[in-house]
């Protein structure tokens, strides 16, 4: 077994598509509209969806906003250079919401972006 896809509702799929494919770096995998449903699907991912696990950003026609909720956490992307990282999502438009720095109790090397609707998005500084 594997992690396929994380879904993530957005209210905004042009705004979240160019937020994870400009500014994060990913790459738009499909997309496919459902006329019936009235929603589109959206799946974007750092590589092939047979190898690499993909985020599905589903829009529901006509929805703006959703509420987040207190269970949800977060998406976490392993980086080589979190400060790099950190400067080239704020230049292009992004938000740092935690600049780079230890975790709580640890070590590690984190920092959290978030996405238009207010997802948090970990950056975990990993090894060269």
């Amino acid at each position: 077994m594997r992690i396929l896809h994380t879904m993530l509702r957005v209210g905004d799929l042009e705004r979240s598509l160019d937020f994870y494919t400009r500014v994060i770096g990913m790459k738009l995998l499909r997309r496919h509209d459902y006329p019936d449903g009235k929603f589109t699907l959206a799946f974007v991912g750092f590589g092939p969806e047979d190898t690499h696990p993909a985020l599905e950003l589903t829009y529901n026609w006509g929805v703006e906003k959703y509420e987040l909720g207190t269970a949800y956490g977060h998406v976490a992307l392993g980086v080589s250079d979190i400060h790099g990282t950190c400067e080239a999502i704020r230049k292009a438009g992004g938000k740092v919401v935690r600049e780079p720095g230890p975790m709580k109790h640890g070590t590690t090397v984190i920092a959290f972006v978030e996405d238009p609707d207010g997802y948090k998005v970990e950056l975990i500084q990993k090894d060269r």
